[in-house]
Protein backbone atom coordinates (compact mmCIF):
# COMPACT_ATOMS: atom_id res chain seq x y z
CA UNK A 1 0.00 0.00 0.00
CA UNK A 2 1.19 3.51 -0.81
CA UNK A 3 0.70 6.50 1.49
CA UNK A 4 0.32 10.24 1.06
CA UNK A 5 -0.02 12.91 3.76
CA UNK A 6 -2.01 16.07 3.10
CA UNK A 7 -2.82 19.19 5.09
CA UNK A 8 -6.36 20.54 4.95
CA UNK A 9 -6.71 24.16 6.13
CA UNK A 10 -10.38 24.15 7.09
CA UNK A 11 -10.26 27.74 8.39
CA UNK A 12 -8.92 29.28 5.16
CA UNK A 13 -11.86 29.31 2.73
CA UNK A 14 -10.98 30.54 -0.73
CA UNK A 15 -12.88 31.22 -3.93
CA UNK A 16 -16.44 30.02 -4.37
CA UNK A 17 -16.68 26.90 -6.52
CA UNK A 18 -19.31 28.04 -8.97
CA UNK A 19 -21.98 25.36 -9.43
CA UNK A 20 -21.78 26.08 -13.16
CA UNK A 21 -18.44 24.25 -13.23
CA UNK A 22 -20.70 21.18 -13.25
CA UNK A 23 -22.50 22.26 -16.42
CA UNK A 24 -23.59 20.11 -19.36
CA UNK A 25 -23.74 20.21 -23.14
CA UNK A 26 -26.40 18.98 -25.58
CA UNK A 27 -25.71 19.26 -29.28
CA UNK A 28 -27.67 18.10 -32.30
CA UNK A 29 -25.18 15.28 -32.72
CA UNK A 30 -25.88 11.58 -32.99
CA UNK A 31 -28.39 10.44 -30.37
CA UNK A 32 -27.88 13.24 -27.86
CA UNK A 33 -31.05 15.14 -28.73
CA UNK A 34 -33.03 12.62 -30.77
CA UNK A 35 -33.33 9.40 -28.78
CA UNK A 36 -31.58 10.99 -25.81
CA UNK A 37 -33.48 14.02 -24.58
CA UNK A 38 -36.24 13.91 -27.18
CA UNK A 39 -38.36 10.90 -28.12
CA UNK A 40 -41.35 12.75 -29.58
CA UNK A 41 -44.94 12.87 -28.51
CA UNK A 42 -45.82 9.52 -30.16
CA UNK A 43 -43.16 7.52 -28.32
CA UNK A 44 -43.92 4.58 -25.99
CA UNK A 45 -41.02 5.71 -23.79
CA UNK A 46 -42.46 7.72 -20.86
CA UNK A 47 -42.22 11.39 -21.77
CA UNK A 48 -43.73 14.80 -21.19
CA UNK A 49 -44.38 16.70 -24.39
CA UNK A 50 -41.84 14.48 -26.16
CA UNK A 51 -39.08 15.00 -23.56
CA UNK A 52 -37.80 11.74 -22.10
CA UNK A 53 -38.67 11.57 -18.38
CA UNK A 54 -36.06 9.07 -17.15
CA UNK A 55 -33.31 11.30 -18.55
CA UNK A 56 -34.82 14.34 -16.83
CA UNK A 57 -35.12 12.49 -13.52
CA UNK A 58 -31.51 11.27 -13.64
CA UNK A 59 -30.15 14.74 -14.41
CA UNK A 60 -32.27 16.43 -11.77
CA UNK A 61 -30.62 14.12 -9.26
CA UNK A 62 -27.29 15.75 -10.24
CA UNK A 63 -28.67 19.27 -9.64
CA UNK A 64 -27.60 20.05 -13.20
CA UNK A 65 -26.93 23.82 -13.16
CA UNK A 66 -26.94 24.66 -16.88
CA UNK A 67 -27.30 23.12 -20.31
CA UNK A 68 -25.50 24.39 -23.43
CA UNK A 69 -27.36 24.13 -26.78
CA UNK A 70 -27.64 23.79 -29.85
CA UNK A 71 -23.88 23.24 -30.28
CA UNK A 72 -21.03 22.92 -30.82
CA UNK A 73 -20.33 22.97 -34.51
CA UNK A 74 -24.06 22.60 -35.14
CA UNK A 75 -24.70 26.04 -33.62
CA UNK A 76 -22.99 27.84 -36.49
CA UNK A 77 -25.22 26.16 -39.07
CA UNK A 78 -28.43 26.50 -37.04
CA UNK A 79 -31.03 29.12 -37.91
CA UNK A 80 -33.42 29.43 -35.01
CA UNK A 81 -36.52 30.36 -37.02
CA UNK A 82 -36.42 26.87 -38.57
CA UNK A 83 -37.10 25.42 -35.12
CA UNK A 84 -40.26 27.30 -34.10
CA UNK A 85 -43.92 26.98 -35.02
CA UNK A 86 -45.88 23.79 -35.79
CA UNK A 87 -43.42 20.90 -36.06
CA UNK A 88 -44.97 19.51 -39.21
CA UNK A 89 -44.32 22.84 -40.93
CA UNK A 90 -40.71 23.29 -39.90
CA UNK A 91 -38.19 23.14 -42.74
CA UNK A 92 -35.55 20.41 -42.82
CA UNK A 93 -31.81 20.94 -42.99
CA UNK A 94 -28.66 18.87 -43.47
CA UNK A 95 -26.53 18.31 -40.38
CA UNK A 96 -23.31 18.39 -42.38
CA UNK A 97 -20.98 18.28 -39.37
CA UNK A 98 -22.39 15.19 -37.68
CA UNK A 99 -23.20 12.23 -39.89
CA UNK A 100 -24.51 14.22 -42.88
CA UNK A 101 -28.04 13.35 -41.75
CA UNK A 102 -31.26 15.28 -42.34
CA UNK A 103 -32.44 17.30 -39.32
CA UNK A 104 -36.19 17.86 -39.13
CA UNK A 105 -36.00 20.64 -36.51
CA UNK A 106 -38.64 18.99 -34.33
CA UNK A 107 -36.52 19.94 -31.31
CA UNK A 108 -36.15 23.72 -31.32
CA UNK A 109 -36.31 26.74 -29.07
CA UNK A 110 -39.58 25.95 -27.28
CA UNK A 111 -38.60 22.33 -26.73
CA UNK A 112 -35.17 23.27 -25.37
CA UNK A 113 -36.57 25.87 -22.99
CA UNK A 114 -39.20 23.37 -21.78
CA UNK A 115 -36.39 20.89 -21.16
CA UNK A 116 -34.43 23.41 -19.10
CA UNK A 117 -37.52 24.16 -17.02
CA UNK A 118 -38.05 20.46 -16.37
CA UNK A 119 -34.38 20.04 -15.41
CA UNK A 120 -34.29 23.12 -13.23
CA UNK A 121 -31.25 24.15 -15.27
CA UNK A 122 -30.29 27.56 -16.64
CA UNK A 123 -30.10 27.70 -20.44
CA UNK A 124 -26.83 28.46 -22.21
CA UNK A 125 -27.75 29.30 -25.81
CA UNK A 126 -25.05 29.50 -28.49
CA UNK A 127 -25.77 31.96 -31.30
CA UNK A 128 -24.91 31.35 -34.93
CA UNK A 129 -21.94 33.60 -35.67
CA UNK A 130 -20.31 31.47 -38.38
CA UNK A 131 -23.13 31.48 -40.95
CA UNK A 132 -25.73 33.68 -39.25
CA UNK A 133 -26.23 37.42 -38.99
CA UNK A 134 -26.15 39.94 -36.18
CA UNK A 135 -29.82 40.67 -36.80
CA UNK A 136 -30.71 36.97 -36.56
CA UNK A 137 -28.97 36.65 -33.20
CA UNK A 138 -30.47 39.88 -31.85
CA UNK A 139 -33.96 38.79 -32.83
CA UNK A 140 -33.50 35.41 -31.15
CA UNK A 141 -32.72 37.13 -27.86
CA UNK A 142 -35.76 39.35 -28.32
CA UNK A 143 -37.90 36.28 -29.05
CA UNK A 144 -36.63 34.52 -25.94
CA UNK A 145 -36.57 37.30 -23.37
CA UNK A 146 -38.76 40.29 -24.25
CA UNK A 147 -42.13 40.74 -22.51
CA UNK A 148 -43.90 43.59 -24.31
CA UNK A 149 -45.51 43.85 -27.76
CA UNK A 150 -42.29 43.82 -29.76
CA UNK A 151 -42.34 41.91 -33.08
CA UNK A 152 -40.41 38.91 -31.76
CA UNK A 153 -42.38 38.77 -28.50
CA UNK A 154 -45.58 38.70 -30.54
CA UNK A 155 -44.16 35.90 -32.69
CA UNK A 156 -43.34 33.91 -29.56
CA UNK A 157 -46.89 34.32 -28.30
CA UNK A 158 -48.24 33.21 -31.67
CA UNK A 159 -46.23 30.02 -31.14
CA UNK A 160 -47.81 29.35 -27.76
CA UNK A 161 -45.56 30.99 -25.16
CA UNK A 162 -46.89 34.12 -23.50
CA UNK A 163 -44.25 34.94 -20.87
CA UNK A 164 -40.61 35.41 -21.83
CA UNK A 165 -37.96 33.02 -20.60
CA UNK A 166 -34.89 33.81 -18.56
CA UNK A 167 -31.71 33.22 -20.57
CA UNK A 168 -28.60 34.10 -18.56
CA UNK A 169 -25.85 32.59 -20.74
CA UNK A 170 -25.34 33.62 -24.36
CA UNK A 171 -22.55 32.18 -26.48
CA UNK A 172 -21.09 34.22 -29.34
CA UNK A 173 -20.51 31.34 -31.73
CA UNK A 174 -18.40 28.20 -31.35
CA UNK A 175 -14.84 27.31 -32.38
CA UNK A 176 -14.50 30.18 -34.88
CA UNK A 177 -10.95 29.01 -35.61
CA UNK A 178 -12.41 25.78 -37.03
CA UNK A 179 -15.96 24.63 -37.79
CA UNK A 180 -17.35 28.01 -36.71
CA UNK A 181 -15.86 29.94 -39.62
CA UNK A 182 -12.16 29.23 -40.04
CA UNK A 183 -11.23 32.69 -38.71
CA UNK A 184 -8.15 34.17 -37.15
CA UNK A 185 -8.30 35.57 -33.65
CA UNK A 186 -8.43 39.20 -34.78
CA UNK A 187 -11.23 38.65 -37.27
CA UNK A 188 -13.30 36.76 -34.71
CA UNK A 189 -12.65 39.37 -32.02
CA UNK A 190 -14.18 42.04 -34.25
CA UNK A 191 -17.22 39.84 -34.88
CA UNK A 192 -17.57 39.05 -31.18
CA UNK A 193 -17.62 42.75 -30.36
CA UNK A 194 -20.24 43.34 -33.05
CA UNK A 195 -22.48 40.43 -32.04
CA UNK A 196 -21.98 41.28 -28.36
CA UNK A 197 -22.98 44.89 -28.94
CA UNK A 198 -26.31 43.88 -30.48
CA UNK A 199 -26.97 41.07 -28.00
CA UNK A 200 -29.19 43.26 -25.85
CA UNK A 201 -30.63 42.90 -22.38
CA UNK A 202 -34.43 43.01 -22.52
CA UNK A 203 -36.45 43.79 -19.42
CA UNK A 204 -34.98 42.12 -16.35
CA UNK A 205 -33.00 39.57 -18.36
CA UNK A 206 -29.24 40.10 -18.12
CA UNK A 207 -27.04 38.26 -20.58
CA UNK A 208 -23.68 36.84 -19.64
CA UNK A 209 -22.04 36.93 -23.08
CA UNK A 210 -19.37 34.31 -23.68
CA UNK A 211 -16.89 34.86 -26.51
CA UNK A 212 -15.82 31.67 -28.28
CA UNK A 213 -12.22 31.07 -27.37
CA UNK A 214 -9.18 28.98 -28.00
CA UNK A 215 -8.40 25.36 -28.66
CA UNK A 216 -6.29 23.86 -25.91
CA UNK A 217 -3.25 26.03 -25.04
CA UNK A 218 -3.65 28.72 -27.71
CA UNK A 219 -3.03 31.56 -25.25
CA UNK A 220 -2.59 34.06 -28.06
CA UNK A 221 -6.29 33.69 -28.91
CA UNK A 222 -7.22 34.53 -25.34
CA UNK A 223 -4.92 37.54 -25.36
CA UNK A 224 -6.48 38.93 -28.54
CA UNK A 225 -9.96 38.56 -27.04
CA UNK A 226 -8.85 40.28 -23.83
CA UNK A 227 -7.51 43.14 -25.94
CA UNK A 228 -10.86 43.49 -27.71
CA UNK A 229 -13.39 43.31 -24.90
CA UNK A 230 -15.10 46.51 -26.03
CA UNK A 231 -13.70 48.80 -23.37
CA UNK A 232 -10.60 49.22 -21.26
CA UNK A 233 -10.67 47.19 -18.09
CA UNK A 234 -8.92 49.91 -16.15
CA UNK A 235 -9.49 53.66 -16.12
CA UNK A 236 -9.97 55.10 -19.55
CA UNK A 237 -12.21 55.12 -22.55
CA UNK A 238 -15.53 53.28 -22.32
CA UNK A 239 -17.47 52.29 -25.44
CA UNK A 240 -21.07 51.25 -25.99
CA UNK A 241 -23.12 51.25 -22.81
CA UNK A 242 -20.12 51.36 -20.51
CA UNK A 243 -19.71 47.60 -20.27
CA UNK A 244 -17.74 44.88 -21.98
CA UNK A 245 -19.32 43.48 -25.11
CA UNK A 246 -18.65 40.04 -23.64
CA UNK A 247 -18.23 39.04 -20.02
CA UNK A 248 -16.36 35.75 -20.42
CA UNK A 249 -13.98 33.92 -22.75
CA UNK A 250 -14.19 30.20 -23.41
CA UNK A 251 -11.75 27.52 -24.48
CA UNK A 252 -12.07 23.83 -25.40
CA UNK A 253 -9.88 20.93 -24.37
CA UNK A 254 -10.43 17.21 -24.89
CA UNK A 255 -8.49 14.30 -23.43
CA UNK A 256 -7.27 12.50 -26.58
CA UNK A 257 -4.45 9.98 -26.44
CA UNK A 258 -4.54 8.04 -29.72
CA UNK A 259 -1.60 8.21 -32.13
CA UNK A 260 -3.69 10.01 -34.78
CA UNK A 261 -7.03 11.78 -35.03
CA UNK A 262 -8.35 8.81 -37.00
CA UNK A 263 -7.03 6.36 -34.38
CA UNK A 264 -7.91 7.69 -30.95
CA UNK A 265 -8.09 4.26 -29.34
CA UNK A 266 -10.91 2.15 -27.96
CA UNK A 267 -13.06 3.45 -25.13
CA UNK A 268 -13.19 0.02 -23.49
CA UNK A 269 -10.28 -2.10 -24.76
CA UNK A 270 -7.04 -0.61 -23.44
CA UNK A 271 -4.02 -1.71 -21.44
CA UNK A 272 -2.33 -0.17 -18.41
CA UNK A 273 0.02 1.89 -20.57
CA UNK A 274 -2.91 3.49 -22.44
CA UNK A 275 -4.66 4.08 -19.14
CA UNK A 276 -1.70 5.91 -17.62
CA UNK A 277 -1.15 7.95 -20.78
CA UNK A 278 -4.80 9.00 -20.58
CA UNK A 279 -4.34 10.13 -16.99
CA UNK A 280 -1.20 12.05 -17.92
CA UNK A 281 -3.15 13.81 -20.67
CA UNK A 282 -6.05 14.54 -18.29
CA UNK A 283 -3.73 16.21 -15.81
CA UNK A 284 -2.66 18.69 -18.50
CA UNK A 285 -5.89 20.59 -17.86
CA UNK A 286 -4.35 22.23 -14.79
CA UNK A 287 -1.51 23.75 -16.80
CA UNK A 288 -3.83 24.89 -19.58
CA UNK A 289 -6.32 26.58 -17.23
CA UNK A 290 -3.43 28.32 -15.48
CA UNK A 291 -2.01 29.49 -18.82
CA UNK A 292 -5.25 31.14 -19.93
CA UNK A 293 -5.76 32.58 -16.44
CA UNK A 294 -2.28 34.13 -16.46
CA UNK A 295 -3.01 35.88 -19.77
CA UNK A 296 -6.31 37.20 -18.43
CA UNK A 297 -4.69 38.34 -15.17
CA UNK A 298 -2.38 40.65 -17.12
CA UNK A 299 -5.38 42.56 -18.47
CA UNK A 300 -7.89 41.93 -15.69
CA UNK A 301 -6.17 41.54 -12.31
CA UNK A 302 -9.51 41.94 -10.50
CA UNK A 303 -10.85 38.86 -12.31
CA UNK A 304 -14.02 40.50 -13.58
CA UNK A 305 -13.94 38.52 -16.83
CA UNK A 306 -14.79 34.84 -16.52
CA UNK A 307 -12.98 31.88 -18.05
CA UNK A 308 -15.27 29.15 -19.40
CA UNK A 309 -14.32 25.61 -20.44
CA UNK A 310 -17.51 24.84 -22.32
CA UNK A 311 -16.30 21.61 -23.94
CA UNK A 312 -14.19 19.03 -22.13
CA UNK A 313 -13.98 15.26 -21.72
CA UNK A 314 -12.53 12.12 -23.27
CA UNK A 315 -12.64 11.45 -26.99
CA UNK A 316 -12.07 7.89 -28.21
CA UNK A 317 -13.03 5.94 -31.32
CA UNK A 318 -16.74 5.29 -31.75
CA UNK A 319 -18.12 1.93 -30.71
CA UNK A 320 -17.82 -0.67 -33.49
CA UNK A 321 -20.81 -0.74 -35.82
CA UNK A 322 -22.03 2.76 -34.99
CA UNK A 323 -22.13 5.82 -37.24
CA UNK A 324 -18.67 7.49 -37.12
CA UNK A 325 -20.38 10.89 -37.20
CA UNK A 326 -22.46 10.16 -34.09
CA UNK A 327 -19.46 9.98 -31.68
CA UNK A 328 -20.98 7.28 -29.50
CA UNK A 329 -18.47 5.79 -27.06
CA UNK A 330 -18.79 3.71 -23.90
CA UNK A 331 -17.81 5.13 -20.51
CA UNK A 332 -15.50 3.26 -18.12
CA UNK A 333 -13.77 3.79 -14.79
CA UNK A 334 -11.03 5.49 -16.82
CA UNK A 335 -13.50 8.18 -17.94
CA UNK A 336 -14.71 8.64 -14.37
CA UNK A 337 -11.16 9.30 -13.15
CA UNK A 338 -10.55 11.76 -15.98
CA UNK A 339 -13.59 13.62 -14.65
CA UNK A 340 -12.47 13.54 -11.02
CA UNK A 341 -9.01 14.89 -11.93
CA UNK A 342 -10.61 17.68 -13.95
CA UNK A 343 -12.87 18.71 -11.09
CA UNK A 344 -9.94 18.96 -8.70
CA UNK A 345 -8.28 21.36 -11.15
CA UNK A 346 -11.53 23.31 -11.57
CA UNK A 347 -11.82 23.75 -7.80
CA UNK A 348 -8.25 25.02 -7.51
CA UNK A 349 -8.88 27.64 -10.21
CA UNK A 350 -12.35 28.70 -9.08
CA UNK A 351 -11.18 32.30 -8.75
CA UNK A 352 -11.11 32.58 -12.56
CA UNK A 353 -12.88 29.52 -14.01
CA UNK A 354 -16.61 30.16 -13.71
CA UNK A 355 -18.21 27.50 -15.93
CA UNK A 356 -17.40 24.15 -17.52
CA UNK A 357 -19.54 21.89 -19.71
CA UNK A 358 -18.93 18.17 -20.11
CA UNK A 359 -19.17 16.96 -23.69
CA UNK A 360 -21.78 15.61 -23.84
CA UNK A 361 -24.75 14.78 -21.66
CA UNK A 362 -26.42 11.80 -23.40
CA UNK A 363 -25.08 9.20 -25.87
CA UNK A 364 -22.16 11.30 -27.16
CA UNK A 365 -18.48 11.23 -26.12
CA UNK A 366 -18.03 11.24 -22.29
CA UNK A 367 -21.74 11.01 -21.59
CA UNK A 368 -23.53 11.05 -18.26
CA UNK A 369 -26.28 8.81 -19.59
CA UNK A 370 -26.68 6.18 -22.29
CA UNK A 371 -30.07 5.21 -23.67
CA UNK A 372 -30.81 1.79 -25.09
CA UNK A 373 -34.42 1.67 -26.27
CA UNK A 374 -36.48 2.25 -23.15
CA UNK A 375 -33.51 1.45 -20.86
CA UNK A 376 -31.33 4.10 -19.24
CA UNK A 377 -27.71 3.55 -18.19
CA UNK A 378 -25.91 5.68 -15.59
CA UNK A 379 -22.26 5.86 -16.59
CA UNK A 380 -19.27 5.95 -14.21
CA UNK A 381 -18.82 9.64 -15.06
CA UNK A 382 -22.39 10.29 -13.90
CA UNK A 383 -21.48 8.99 -10.45
CA UNK A 384 -18.52 11.38 -10.13
CA UNK A 385 -20.86 14.32 -10.78
CA UNK A 386 -23.29 12.94 -8.18
CA UNK A 387 -20.64 12.36 -5.52
CA UNK A 388 -19.26 15.88 -6.00
CA UNK A 389 -22.58 17.72 -5.66
CA UNK A 390 -21.56 19.08 -2.26
CA UNK A 391 -18.92 21.24 -3.94
CA UNK A 392 -21.58 23.32 -5.76
CA UNK A 393 -21.22 26.95 -4.61
CA UNK A 394 -18.99 25.88 -1.71
CA UNK A 395 -15.79 27.67 -0.71
CA UNK A 396 -12.63 25.95 -1.91
CA UNK A 397 -10.23 24.88 0.85
CA UNK A 398 -6.45 24.50 0.49
CA UNK A 399 -5.37 20.86 0.33
CA UNK A 400 -1.59 20.54 0.29
CA UNK A 401 0.56 17.43 -0.01
CA UNK A 402 3.14 17.15 2.78
CA UNK A 403 6.22 15.29 1.68
CA UNK A 404 6.22 13.22 -1.48
CA UNK A 405 3.38 12.28 -3.82
CA UNK A 406 3.15 8.74 -5.21
CA UNK A 407 4.01 8.65 -8.90
CA UNK A 408 3.96 6.31 -11.87
CA UNK A 409 6.49 6.45 -14.67
CA UNK A 410 4.81 7.09 -18.04
CA UNK A 411 7.34 7.19 -20.85
CA UNK A 412 9.70 10.03 -20.02
CA UNK A 413 7.32 11.64 -17.53
CA UNK A 414 6.15 11.12 -13.96
CA UNK A 415 2.42 10.92 -13.32
CA UNK A 416 1.26 11.94 -9.84
CA UNK A 417 -1.20 9.18 -8.95
CA UNK A 418 -2.93 11.07 -6.14
CA UNK A 419 -5.35 13.93 -6.81
CA UNK A 420 -7.58 15.71 -4.36
CA UNK A 421 -9.55 18.84 -3.53
CA UNK A 422 -11.77 20.10 -0.73
CA UNK A 423 -14.47 22.63 0.04
CA UNK A 424 -16.71 23.82 2.84
CA UNK A 425 -20.37 24.80 2.91
CA UNK A 426 -22.92 25.07 5.73
CA UNK A 427 -20.47 23.71 8.32
CA UNK A 428 -19.65 20.60 6.24
CA UNK A 429 -16.33 19.78 4.63
CA UNK A 430 -16.24 17.67 1.47
CA UNK A 431 -13.03 15.93 0.41
CA UNK A 432 -12.61 14.45 -3.06
CA UNK A 433 -9.79 11.90 -3.36
CA UNK A 434 -8.60 10.06 -6.46
CA UNK A 435 -6.17 7.14 -6.60
CA UNK A 436 -4.94 6.81 -10.19
CA UNK A 437 -2.71 3.83 -9.46
CA UNK A 438 -4.21 0.91 -11.38
CA UNK A 439 -3.10 -1.78 -8.93
CA UNK A 440 -2.13 -0.40 -5.51
CA UNK A 441 -4.36 0.99 -2.73
CA UNK A 442 -3.53 4.42 -1.33
CA UNK A 443 -3.74 5.49 2.29
CA UNK A 444 -4.46 9.21 2.55
CA UNK A 445 -3.69 10.78 5.91
CA UNK A 446 -5.40 14.17 6.26
CA UNK A 447 -4.17 16.65 8.87
CA UNK A 448 -7.25 18.85 9.40
CA UNK A 449 -6.15 22.26 10.68
CA UNK A 450 -8.31 25.11 11.91
CA UNK A 451 -11.28 22.89 12.79
CA UNK A 452 -12.18 19.75 14.68
CA UNK A 453 -13.54 17.11 12.29
CA UNK A 454 -16.66 15.19 13.24
CA UNK A 455 -17.67 11.69 12.22
CA UNK A 456 -16.84 11.13 8.55
CA UNK A 457 -19.15 9.64 5.92
CA UNK A 458 -17.28 8.18 2.97
CA UNK A 459 -18.25 6.73 -0.41
CA UNK A 460 -16.19 5.20 -3.17
CA UNK A 461 -16.62 4.59 -6.89
CA UNK A 462 -14.57 1.71 -8.23
CA UNK A 463 -14.71 -1.61 -10.06
CA UNK A 464 -12.63 -4.75 -10.40
CA UNK A 465 -10.87 -3.42 -13.52
CA UNK A 466 -10.17 -0.05 -15.07
CA UNK A 467 -12.11 -0.92 -18.24
CA UNK A 468 -15.31 -1.79 -16.37
CA UNK A 469 -18.44 -0.08 -17.71
CA UNK A 470 -22.19 -0.19 -17.24
CA UNK A 471 -24.74 -1.46 -19.74
CA UNK A 472 -28.49 -2.00 -19.76
CA UNK A 473 -27.94 -5.54 -18.47
CA UNK A 474 -24.91 -5.15 -16.17
CA UNK A 475 -23.78 -2.35 -13.83
CA UNK A 476 -20.40 -3.31 -12.34
CA UNK A 477 -19.45 0.32 -11.62
CA UNK A 478 -21.43 1.46 -8.59
CA UNK A 479 -21.05 3.84 -5.66
CA UNK A 480 -20.75 2.09 -2.31
CA UNK A 481 -19.93 2.98 1.26
CA UNK A 482 -16.22 3.25 1.99
CA UNK A 483 -15.51 1.44 5.24
CA UNK A 484 -11.80 2.10 5.69
CA UNK A 485 -11.99 5.67 7.00
CA UNK A 486 -11.39 6.76 10.59
CA UNK A 487 -9.89 9.39 12.86
CA UNK A 488 -6.61 8.30 14.45
CA UNK A 489 -3.86 10.27 16.21
CA UNK A 490 -5.42 13.55 15.11
CA UNK A 491 -5.47 12.49 11.46
CA UNK A 492 -8.35 11.57 9.19
CA UNK A 493 -7.15 8.38 7.52
CA UNK A 494 -8.76 7.08 4.34
CA UNK A 495 -7.76 4.04 2.31
CA UNK A 496 -8.66 4.54 -1.34
CA UNK A 497 -8.72 1.38 -3.50
CA UNK A 498 -6.81 1.20 -6.81
CA UNK A 499 -8.24 3.13 -9.78
CA UNK A 500 -11.00 4.68 -7.71
CA UNK A 501 -12.62 7.94 -6.67
CA UNK A 502 -13.74 8.61 -3.10
CA UNK A 503 -15.48 11.40 -1.23
CA UNK A 504 -15.40 12.03 2.50
CA UNK A 505 -17.83 14.40 4.20
CA UNK A 506 -17.66 15.53 7.80
CA UNK A 507 -18.83 18.39 10.04
CA UNK A 508 -16.04 20.75 11.07
CA UNK A 509 -16.36 22.67 14.33
CA UNK A 510 -14.16 25.70 14.94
Amino acid sequence: MQRVEVVLDADLPGARINRHLYGHFAEHLGRCIYGGFWVGEDSDVPHEGGIRLDVVQALRALDIPNLRWPGGCFADTYHWRDGIGPREQRPRMVNSHWGDVVEDNSFGTHEFMALCEMLGAEPYVSANVGSGTVREAAQWIEYLTRADESPMAQLRRANGRDEPWSVPFWGLGNEPWGCGGGMGAGAYAELARQFGTYSLDHGDNRLYRIAAGAADADYRWTEVLMQNLGRYLGDGEVSGHGKNTYQAISFHHYTIVGPTWEQKGSATEFDADEYYRTMLKAREIERIIAGHANVMDAYDPDKRVGLVLDEWGTWFDVEPGTNPGFLFQQNTMRDALVASVHFDAFHRHADRLVMANIAQTVNVLQAMLLTDGDALVLTPSYHVFAMNKGHHDAAALPLTVRGTTPTQRVGDEELATFSGSASTKDGQVLLSLTNLDAETPLQVAVDVRGAVPGGPVARVLTADRIGAHNTASQTPVQVRELQDVHLHDGLLQVTVPPHSFATVSFPAAR
